[in-house]
């Protein structure tokens, strides 16, 4: 057996650092899909209803919306439901490389605002979080806290890093970032994929204080954890643990279409009439 048959034969059919870039690529086109869904609802709920002074409409699907009297409050709501769909819509650009690398001045000026208005909506969100009745259970508020510490958080280290230009930790916390922003996003899709797997029964979810609405509420944490692995994956030379992570990220973007497809039909789209 010649040198370059045994190198032939030791090459694996699949290169890990593809099989990862490829996985990671269909769990991004995956979100954006079901992101791109959130908007147009988004749009339809909120942004058409604030424009026809349909205030009432807007309190559908929510728990605590409008209240007579709560100036602040009801302030605090409208500019969280109207700049999530800024915030939503603004996202996933940074990530596309054709954009980053052919529309740098953009890239940037929508870093600096998908940025700023993220640190505007986790404020206001905690404030909103503390300043109202509390509603479900103690533990699903300390996970909404710690989303919205954690935007704050991940959003001073990304801005850090490209200070300083260090774009490599910068690309890694804008990821984090982004995950953590999409709390709302993965609360919805965790009840879309609980949905599906239970067939519609739903046992342990009563009034966001059941077990399952707190594992719901938790998807972002799942999902933040799901990166951190394909980050390290990137980073190691392990071929290895680059096919697992890619496997995991593949199977993830699977779920993230599914769940989109039940949270769709669960939350955004209009509840035909009886």
């Amino acid at each position: 057996m010649t040198d370059s048959a045994a190198t032939t034969r030791s090459r694996p059919l699949i290169d890990p650092r593809k099989a990862l870039s490829f996985a990671g690529a269909l769990w991004f086109v995956s979100a954006a899909i079901g992101q791109l869904a959130f908007v147009i609802h988004i749009a339809a709920q909120y942004y058409v209803s604030t424009f026809r002074g349909d205030f009432e409409r807007m309190d559908e699907g929510v728990i605590y919306g409008f209240i007579s009297g709560d100036l602040l409050g009801n302030a605090l709501f409208l500019s969280h439901v109207l700049l999530a769909f800024w915030i939503t819509a603004s996202g996933p650009l940074q990530f596309i490389p054709q954009v980053r690398n052919r529309f740098r001045t953009f890239h940037r000026w929508n870093g600096r605002f998908y940025l700023t208005v993220a640190l505007l909506t986790s404020s206001g969100a905690l404030i909103l979080s503390y300043l109202r009745p509390h509603f479900g259970s103690l533990a699903l508020l300390f996970v909404n806290t710690a989303d919205g510490v954690l935007i704050i958080a991940f959003g001073c280290l990304a801005l850090r890093a490209a200070l300083k230009r260090r774009f490599d930790d910068h690309k890694r916390w804008a990821l984090r970032l982004f995950i953590v922003v999409s709390g709302v996003w993965f609360f919805r899709l965790g009840y879309g994929f609980y949905f599906f797997i239970t067939a519609g029964e739903m046992p342990g979810s009563h009034n966001l204080s059941g077990p399952a609405d707190i594992a719901v509420a938790s998807t972002w944490i799942v999902a933040l954890a799901g990166l951190e692995l394909y980050l390290s994956a990137q980073r190691r030379p392990s071929g290895g643990l680059k096919m697992a992570a890619a496997a995991m990220t593949i199977a993830a973007a699977g779920a993230v279409l599914v769940s989109s497809y039940f949270a769709a039909h669960m939350f955004w789209l209009p509840t035909p009439a009886a």
